[in-house]
C-alpha cells in the first residue's frame, strides 16, 4: 500500500526582499488505527508509511506482544479517510490481550480510564542495566550527525521526527521518520525486529525530547543508550535511572549532556558543567 508521505502547497513567502507565491513540500498526517481480534485498541496520527513496521513495533513497545512470532497476520486496509491495521495475534497472545483489554475497560465501558489507566502509562520499564555496551565522546556527535543524513523526508519538509539505531563501528543501521516523535521510535522497534537486529548492540538516537514514552520504547527494544538532540523530561530521567538506561540528550556539536549512568560514556566528558 502506497500513499505519499509529503504533499506540495502553495503559500505566500514574506521575506524582507518582499512577498511572492511559492510552493513547499509538507508532511501528510493520517490518522491509524491499530485492531486487534477486530476491535480498535489505538488510533495514532502518523505518517503514511512503514505500516508493517508500524504495527509491529507498537505491538512490541506497548507490551502487547512479547515477541514477533506471537503475530499471526498483519493486514493495512485503506479506508480513504485513514488506514486500519488489523492485526491478528495468535492464541496465547490474543487471550493475554483480551484479558487486558477487560481489565482496563472500566465499569461503563469508557476505555482507557482511572486508577487502572494510570498505572498502565506508569507501566514497569524492562531493566537494561546488565548492558556492556559503551560509547564515547565521538560516537555520540556522530551518530547525530548520521541520522541528519538519512531523513528523507525531514530534508523536504523540515517537520519530521526520526530515530535511528547507532551501532558502534557501523553507523546508523536502520532508520524511521515521521510526524510523531513516539510514531518514528515504534517503526524503528518493528524494523529491527523484522531484520533481526538485537536490540542491546546500539544505541537508539532520537531527533525530538525524550518523554518517558520514549524511554519505555527503548526500552523495550532492548537498548540501554538513548541519544537525543533535545531535553529529557523530569519523568524520563527518573525512569531512565531505573531501568540503568544511559540517557544522553542536549547534542549540539561537539557539546552533549549525561543525565544517567554515565559510566556507559567512556572518554571525553568533562568533569563539572554548569
Amino acid at each position: 500500500m502506497t500513499r505519499p508521505p509529503v504533499s506540495q502547497t502553495s503559500r505566500l513567502a514574506h521575506r524582507a526582499s518582499g512577498t511572492t507565491a511559492a510552493n513547499r513540500m509538507v508532511p501528510e498526517e493520517t490518522p491509524v488505527a491499530f485492531s486487534y481480534a477486530g476491535t480498535t485498541h489505538a488510533v495514532m496520527m502518523a505518517s503514511p508509511a512503514d505500516f508493517e513496521d508500524f504495527a509491529l513495533g507498537f505491538s512490541l513497545t506497548e507490551g502487547i506482544v512479547a515477541d514477533p512470532q506471537e503475530i499471526e497476520a498483519i493486514e493495512v486496509e485503506d479506508l480513504g479517510a485513514g488506514i486500519d491495521i488489523q492485526i491478528r495475534l495468535k492464541d496465547k497472545a490474543n487471550t493475554r490481550f483480551q484479558a487486558r483489554r477487560r481489565r482496563l475497560a472500566g465499569p461503563v465501558g469508557c476505555g482507557l480510564c482511572g486508577i487502572e489507566s494510570i498505572e498502565e502509562a506508569m507501566r514497569s520499564v524492562d531493566a537494561v542495566g546488565s548492558s556492556k555496551l559503551t560509547l564515547d565522546a565521538d560516537d555520540i556527535t556522530r551518530s547525530v550527525k548520521l541520522l541528519s543524513k538519512v531523513q528523507p523526508l525531514h530534508t523536504e519538509t523540515g517537520a519530521v521526527h526520526a530515530a535511528g539505531f547507532y551501532v558502534p563501528g557501523q553507523g546508523i543501521v536502520m532508520a524511521r521518520e515521521d510526524v510523531g516523535r513516539h510514531n518514528a521510535l515504534d517503526k524503528l522497534a518493528g524494523a529491527l525486529a523484522k531484520a533481526g537486529i538485537d536490540g542491546a548492540t546500539g544505541a537508539v538516537v532520537v531527533t525530538s525530547r525524550v518523554s518517558v514514552e520514549m524511554v519505555q520504547k527503548t526500552a523495550a527494544i532492548g537498548a540501554a543508550i538513548i541519544i537525543a538532540v533535545s531535553a529529557p523530561t523530569a519523568l524520563a530521567i527518573r525512569t531512565a535511572e531505573a531501568a540503568g538506561m544511559t540517557l544522553v540528550a542536549l547534542v549540539r556539536g561537539e557539546d552533549f549532556d549525561i543525565f544517567t549512568h554515565p559510566n556507559r560514556v567512556v572518554s571525553g566528558v568533562a568533569k563539572h558543567v554548569a
